[in-house]
């Protein structure tokens, strides 16, 4: 059950809109269910001599009172209005029920606390099977404003509450972190438009997206701007300085032809300015890094930041946990945006599920997950994915996105569980996608007979504990190969065997070789390091700077998502 407060100052307006046909006439039978006293209010759904003025007067009696003492000026955002919905696939309630449902929320709320005689006037009116919305004039009959502070948060305990006694579905408990939803109105006019998701949606992916690739303020806004989005800042008085942001999408506007714009904050609360600064630090262009001369270091670089992030999840330390989700949100978007093939599709998906799971009401300690974020970065200027290296970066984040979701349970956090788990699940479809073939193809070059009894005797002897679950995998003659292929880049196989199960422990693997096999891949190559060391050129290396964004292309912005929004 979802109720959704928020404030206007317009009683007759919402009336009119309560008892009309609705925008797309999906409005069936509107009438009254509950009310602050059923005989003194007019129901124009039940009788025909009620009208909306007569209602909005009784309802504003109150306000017309307070009004009277301001001088002819009405309170503001006087309106209070909550609708009520069930959940998809739950029973449809009774009036009586919902008029049940109306009072405990206005008491909970603070409309209309049991027994207060002085309390706001308000009414329930339902004109659908599965929702009522709640209306309320927030004037006392003493005058005062009521108590409705966190109101919204004291409804959804209500509804929680609810939810069980009702058997109804139950929903997850939030902590007032979450994004705002789009309006009734902005998924109309997303429907008529023929567009899948609305302004909002759009513009907070781009949003997440672009912050979790650019190194600097000023970048954000020039990417966003060269993706067609519409930016304005709101400068402080004194210093100059940005204090606000707002964007607007691509041919997104209201009645008058204006843009529709929505401020960082609206989009998310880490989409504010103060927030993207603190992921954001104004670094100088000289002081970027730079591309190294091994690309696949940029994917080892992410993988050992990524295992890094696991272990800080176990430390005990919250707000550095904390900031590690919010680096790994970023990861994701460009670790999607630097996959090639059919399953990039599934990790884009996991980046925007994982946007729930990225921040809680413990405040993040950014600086702790600078690593991941720097490496992060450097990888959404990656060319070309290196093939295994990156099946086992994607294996990396499975498992985080999996230690993700349990950290969040144990700490009661529901909603962000539940897109932890989601978006392990999106992640787990592109790891295997991706994965399948290139275990296949390991399979079919493995080495001779002797040299894989050679590696089994290694496997015995580095892992006793594990070898019969390791040799048992049907990941094992992949592992062969890729033992094989570490042995010519100069690692002796037993020992590394030995360093990389250490790492993660494999009792709870429900496949230690596959584990194996891409923390194996992972190990950076010993031959082609120790040449590059005693190289001493240069020229294979160039700045960043340099470097189109790789946001700040056609493909981020699809031309027929353009095309519905015109």
């Amino acid at each position: 059950m979802v109720p959704d407060v928020s404030t206007g100052s317009d009683t007759r307006g919402l009336i009119v809109y309560l008892f009309g046909p609705g925008r797309r006439d999906e409005h069936t039978d509107p009438h009254i269910v509950a009310a602050w006293d059923m005989a003194g209010a007019p129901d124009p759904g039940r009788d025909p001599a009620a009208t909306y003025t007569q209602l909005a007067k009784r309802l504003d009696h109150h306000v017309d009172l307070r009004t009277r003492e301001l001088g002819g000026k009405k309170p503001p955002q006087h309106v209070w209005h909550c609708p009520v919905r069930t959940a998809p696939g739950d029973r449809y309630f009774t009036d009586a029920e919902w008029a049940e449902v109306a009072r405990r929320i206005v008491r909970a709320a603070g409309i209309a606390p049991e027994g207060d005689e002085k309390a706001c006037r308000w009414i329930a009116v339902r004109h659908a099977d599965d929702h009522i919305h709640i209306m309320a004039t927030t004037i006392r009959a003493d005058g005062r404003r009521p108590r409705t502070h966190h109101d919204g948060q004291r409804a959804q305990a209500e509804c929680r509450k609810i939810e069980a006694e009702f058997g109804l579905r139950r929903l997850k408990s939030g902590d007032l972190t979450a994004p705002r939803t789009p309006t009734g109105a902005e998924r109309a006019k997303a429907e008529r438009q023929g567009q899948t998701v609305t302004a909002r949606h759009w513009l907070r992916e781009r949003a997440y997206a672009v912050a979790a690739a650019v190194r600097t303020e000023a970048d954000y806004f020039t990417v966003l701007q060269s993706l067609g989005i519409k930016v304005k800042t709101r400068l402080g008085p004194e210093t100059g300085d940005v204090i606000g942001y707002s964007l607007a999408a691509p041919g997104d506007t209201n009645a008058a032809g204006e843009p529709v714009w929505y401020g960082g904050s609206k989009l998310a609360p880490d989409l504010s300015i103060n927030r993207l600064r603190e992921r954001l630090p104004d670094q100088k262009v000289a002081d970027r890094p730079r591309h190294v001369a091994d690309p696949a270091a940029l994917w080892r670089h992410t993988t050992t930041a990524i295992d890094t992030a696991r272990t800080v999840l176990d430390s005990g330390d919250d707000v550095a946990a904390q900031g590690h989700l919010a680096a790994f949100g970023d990861a994701l978007y460009n670790i999607a945006s630097a996959t090639t093939g059919p399953h990039r599709a599934a990790l884009r998906s996991a980046a925007m599920a994982f946007n729930r799971a990225r921040r809680s009401a413990i405040r993040a300690d950014h600086e702790a997950a600078t690593a991941l974020r720097k490496a992060a970065k450097e990888l959404a200027y990656a060319s070309g994915e290196p093939g295994g290296l990156a099946i086992a970066l994607l294996f990396a984040t499975v498992h985080l996105a999996r230690a993700a979701a349990k950290w969040h349970e144990q700490r009661g956090h529901e909603q962000q569980a539940a897109a932890a788990e989601e978006a392990f699940r999106h992640l787990q479809a592109g790891y295997q996608q991706a994965a399948a073939p290139v275990l296949a193809d390991l399979a079919r070059r493995a080495p001779r007979a002797a040299t894989a009894r050679r590696f089994e005797q290694d496997v015995r002897a580095a892992l006793p504990d594990h070898a019969d679950r390791i040799l048992a995998d049907p990941a094992w003659i992949a592992l062969t190969t890729t033992l094989a292929h570490a042995e010519t880049a100069g690692h002796n196989p037993r020992r590394l065997l030995a360093e990389v199960g250490t790492q993660r422990e494999l009792d709870s693997a429900e496949h230690p070789a596959e584990v194996l096999n891409w923390r194996i891949t992972a190990q950076p190559n010993r031959r082609t390091q120790a040449a590059r060391s005693r190289s001493t050129t240069t020229s294979g290396t160039t700045s960043m700077s340099a470097t189109p964004h790789p946001l700040a292309t056609p493909v981020a912005t699809k031309p027929e998502e353009r095309s519905r929004r015109r």
